[in-house]
């Protein structure tokens, strides 16, 4: 039907329609049905009990690349965390939890929900995981959006630009809620996994790209990085702290990231 349509259809009409189309699924329907619940001035007063709760402070965001098995994450017990998809995974095997928890990808969500709802923390999830996690207390919404324009939101109570990875979503966070210095570790930004980017595909076998063998495990459906994407987001972020005289560091045991300036963990940690 769609080769049909486009053939039929004249571009000048089939490309404003076809675009608006994706505005709508991608973003309109969830903005609109934000805009209209009930949930959104109780949730955007909740977000606001953690503007500049942290000021002048520094933060680690903990991302999921396999560099997490050659880092020590024990440093990390009186710090301030940031975990982001299944970092669960690893709870286990730490003597504490991550300060906070933030999930924005839809997939995730939705074949985690369970896993989701049993963490007892404060966790930042995106609205368009609303049909897996609404009712659980610990859950703060946020209006995330995959479409243009790429913007740095320094107001997490408005719209928050994705940047094609949680990562960017927590750097937000990170500057709503005051922090002077943000620590990345475990953001190798490498992946084995080839194909289109954002390209969903299923798992078959053992998971080699994150720190766990079945993060993404046989069965998971998951969408492929688009790491280029991120870069572009990243530079974004890094203007944005380094404007108002803040800074990223990226401290990945091994990591391809090159946009932050580089720091040593173990040098960071003992400062």
């Amino acid at each position: 039907m769609k080769s049909f349509l486009k053939r039929v259809v004249p571009q000048s009409i089939w490309q404003p329609a076809s675009r608006w189309y994706w505005w709508w699924f991608n973003r309109g329907r969830h903005q609109f049905h934000w805009m209209l619940s009930p949930q959104r001035g109780k949730n955007i007063r909740k977000l606001e009990q953690f503007r500049n709760c942290h000021q002048g402070k520094r933060c680690f965001i903990i991302g999921n690349g396999p560099s997490l098995k050659r880092t020590d994450l024990s440093f990390l017990k009186d710090e301030i965390t940031f975990g982001l998809n299944r970092i669960y995974l690893l709870f286990d095997e730490l003597d504490f939890r991550t300060t906070y928890f933030v999930a924005i990808n839809t997939l995730v969500i939705e074949q985690c929900s369970k896993e989701i709802r049993r963490l007892t923390l404060p966790k930042f999830i995106t609205w368009r995981g609303r049909e897996w996690l609404s009712g659980d207390p610990g859950v703060l919404f946020l209006d995330t959006d995959y479409t243009p324009p790429a913007t740095f939101s320094k107001d997490v109570t408005t719209r928050v630009f994705e940047g094609s990875t949680v990562t960017y979503v927590a750097l937000q966070l990170a500057f709503f809620m005051g922090f002077q210095e943000v620590i990345l570790i475990g953001v190798d930004h490498s992946f084995s996994a080839e194909g289109p980017p954002n390209m969903t595909v299923v798992s078959e076998g053992d998971d080699s790209d994150h720190f766990a063998s079945n993060y993404f495990g046989e069965g998971f459906r998951w969408q492929l990085p688009d790491l280029e994407a991120s870069e572009v987001a990243y530079r974004v972020a890094k203007e944005a702290f380094e404007s108002e005289g803040r800074r990223v560091l990226d401290a990945t045991i091994g990591g391809k990231l090159t946009v932050f300036p580089k720091a040593d963990y173990y040098s960071v940690i003992r400062k």
